[in-house]
């Protein structure tokens, strides 16, 4: 049999509160996501580390002290292995996890993957929307660290996958419906922000983001009233805007509430469940926002998973490269498009 590995790729996230402070290190001294001369970017990160540590540390006891994303990622996994298995018998078919900040980190699954000696690859970001600081970045790690056998192929992004928006779809329904569909309310697709200079450049993820937020909304002509809004804004730098903080407050001053959709997360994390559980839930409750609601992520939805796994068959029939999944092409002005930049180096 055809042995193929699926490579899933995620931030990753702190295992306990002494791996914090590192992974907050290896975060910011990514030059993806500062973009300084490493004489720069090293000492910076460390001091963002040291300094973010504590609060970050006290965000993370909320949730007993470790982040939950590895062991979502990695029942995502065997749900995709056996989705996979039913769906090509013919091939045998092993996904393995790389995550981008904290363990397993993409050199050590590179090694796993070689020892597995696999005839193809296929490199599966969870991040739907494409931005060179999430998807770029953990493929751009990949590459340095895998020297194994194996023809790779890349899924670059799928913002309008079916399987993906119909499984946030079926969750603010649901979720609205168990509310008893409150008729003042707003649907707030809050997304992950990223600084205004690194979309201006290029970046097609704001562009994404608006394309997966229109799909699902087309799916529930029951709810009117949406709107697209970033959160997670950390530093002093011009963020994409509207903030989901703001976009909390503006409701609550007209007497609505919001029902609020991850879209930018396809797994629970920090900032599903603490900033969004927590934080934003003290912000509505002050700025007279009710009902608060928050749609959960996608999950081993199976929806979502079916879908995966045909990207993941899809991508097979490709020669080599990447290549976005589903009905999506961006832009032209979007110059950092992962499929338009290896058209060009081709």
């Amino acid at each position: 049999m055809k042995k193929v590995a699926v490579v899933l790729f995620n931030l990753g996230g702190p295992d306990g509160p002494k791996s914090v402070k590192p992974f907050l290190f290896n975060l910011f001294r990514d030059p993806a996501i500062i973009g300084l001369p490493a004489v720069a970017r090293v000492p910076l990160a460390a001091l963002i580390a040291t300094t973010r540590e504590k609060p970050a540390q006290a965000n993370y006891a909320v949730m007993g002290g470790a982040s939950p994303l590895l062991p979502e990622t990695e029942a995502q996994a065997r749900a995709l292995e056996a989705v996979l298995s039913a769906q090509a018998s013919d091939l045998e078919t092993r996904c393995f996890i790389a995550m981008r900040y904290w363990k397993p980190f993409s050199k050590q699954t590179a090694r796993d993957v070689a020892a597995f000696a696999p005839d193809e690859i296929v490199l599966a970001p969870l991040y739907p929307q494409y931005s060179t600081t999430t998807s770029g970045s953990s493929l751009d790690a990949w590459k340095k660290a895998y020297r194994g056998p194996g023809v790779s192929r890349a899924i670059c992004c799928y913002p309008t996958m079916d399987g993906l928006v119909e499984a946030h779809a079926q969750a603010i329904r649901g979720l609205w419906t168990t509310a008893g569909k409150p008729a003042n309310l707003r649907l707030l697709f809050s997304a992950h922000g990223l600084p205004q200079k690194i979309v201006d450049s290029g970046d097609p993820y704001q562009a994404q983001i608006e394309a997966t937020a229109a799909a699902i909304a087309a799916r529930l002509p029951e709810l009117t009233d949406w709107k697209v809004c970033y959160q997670s804004r950390v530093g002093r730098l011009k963020w994409l805007e509207p903030s989901t903080e703001d976009e909390i407050r503006k409701a609550g001053a007209e007497a609505r509430g919001v029902l609020i959709a991850p879209i930018a997360f396809v797994s629970e994390h920090v900032e599903t469940l603490v900033e969004l559980d927590h934080d934003y839930a003290v912000l509505a409750r002050e700025a007279g926002c009710a009902p608060y609601l928050r749609a959960r992520t996608p999950g081993v939805a199976q929806t979502f998973i079916d879908s995966l796994a045909g990207a993941v068959i899809t991508a097979l029939g490709r020669k080599s490269g990447c290549a976005p999944f589903g009905p999506w092409l961006c832009p032209a002005g979007l110059t950092r498009c992962a499929l338009r930049k290896e058209e060009e180096a081709a």
